[in-house]
């Protein structure tokens, strides 16, 4: 018998059990899919992402699609482009991999660990009232003292224990699509656009090698609009001249497009179940950051606290309710207020574009390293919180 079940094989699970695993405990991870496999995401990782992949022990030469990234282009509803460098020859502040390829690798870390991984076998069911031993396919019961449950959006172990939220879709809906012979500036910029049909939402270049790219965009869930609406603004994306431009007149897409939808309310969603005993990390706890949608460095947070209240730290729900809940917050009110209308992101660029000061700092600020709500939450952004290195130096 485990001393702790991680159901989940993606970041927020990897990283729970790796934590758990090198302490000495004795870990089981399952997961439906058999690794390598995609996830519908933007590929980003921020600086707060890259710091915990580091700690973790990732080594970016294991994830063939790495591609950092030194600068941020913006442009603005009005058409104003500027650049946002991040810091130079001090690590690295923002890379983009695909997921397909980060996910297998960090769950290589985890094995490394001495997680015993069983991918290809998903949880099935929970046995019992404890909510501790969950039914897997292809093996049966298994037992645990606790449950870290990093099983996605659509957590079938909420349902399991009646914790779920029926009818709930998420706070966001995201479209990807892989484009292949990138020849424009996306083939090595990240560009984002704020345009008017998505705001507060925005569109997305994510650069990677050999001259491909993740294309996409985000926008805040309205109820009741139908899928072919979205597939219709991203057809509409794709056609603006610059975006275009920046793809290069010979970009194709690799596959047909994918949507999926983006939690992110995690200071109101029942993040414990069972006493304790069940933990939901990532998308499962709602994690994703409201402002930007970027859900991999919340996912291994999430995971890692999870890990430190099993291992006797601070209680889980008190450590995110204290810490990551206050910054979405925060993310929330900008999302709402200042990028919800044209004037908002007008004035947003143009100030953060004003000075090399202030373009280097909101860099930082977007990615993560310059914390957002550094005075409600300053234990999170440790003693250097405004000049802090990147990862991997």
């Amino acid at each position: 018998m485990p001393d702790v079940v991680v159901v989940g094989g993606g970041p927020g699970g990897a990283a729970a059990a790796i934590e758990l695993a090198r302490a000495g405990l004795d870990v089981a991870l399952f997961d439906k899919a058999s690794f390598p496999r995609d996830k519908c995401c933007g590929d980003g990782l921020t600086t707060g992402a890259l710091r915990r992949l580091e700690s973790l022990g990732l080594t970016p030469a294991t994830v063939p699609s790495w591609q950092v990234v030194d600068d941020v282009w913006v442009r603005s509803v009005s058409g104003r482009e500027v650049c946002f460098p991040l810091p130079r020859g001090r690590g690295v502040y923002a890379a983009v991999a695909r997921r397909v390829d980060l996910d297998a690798a960090l769950l290589d870390v985890a094995r490394a660990a001495g997680v015993k991984v069983h991918d290809g076998h998903g949880v099935v069911g929970v046995v019992g009232a404890s909510g501790t031993t969950v039914e897997v396919d292809g093996i049966g019961p298994v037992s645990a003292d606790y449950v870290v449950a990093a099983d996605g959006m659509w957590s079938p172990m909420r349902k399991f224990l009646g914790v779920d939220e029926p009818g709930y879709l998420g706070e966001w809906h995201a479209v990807r699509q892989y484009f292949c012979d990138v020849t424009g500036p996306a083939a090595t910029q990240l560009w984002v656009w704020f345009e008017a049909a998505l705001l507060p939402g925005y569109a997305w270049s994510f650069p990677l090698p050999d001259g491909r790219a993740n294309v996409g965009f985000g926008i805040r869930r309205a109820p009741g609009t139908p899928t072919k609406v979205m597939k219709a603004q991203w057809e509409q994306v794709l056609a603006l001249p610059h975006v275009q431009a920046a793809l290069g007149p010979s970009a194709r897409p690799e596959a047909p497009h994918k949507a999926w939808p983006i939690p992110a309310r995690v200071g109101t969603s029942a993040l414990t179940a069972c006493e304790g005993r069940v933990l939901f990390v990532g998308d499962a706890a709602r994690a994703t950051d409201p402002m930007t949608g970027e859900g991999i460095g919340q996912a291994l947070e999430t995971g890692m606290l999870a890990a430190a209240s099993i291992l006797g730290g601070e209680p889980y729900e008190a450590a995110v309710r204290r810490g990551l809940a206050v910054d979405n917050r925060l993310a929330d009110f900008l999302s709402r207020h200042a990028l919800a209308h044209r004037k908002g992101v007008r004035t947003a660029v143009r100030v953060a574009g004003l000075t090399a000061w202030t373009r280097r700092n909101f860099a930082r600020w977007l990615f993560e390293d310059y914390p957002r709500a550094v005075l409600g939450t300053p234990s999170r952004w440790g003693e250097h919180r405004l000049t802090g290195p990147g990862a991997y130096r």
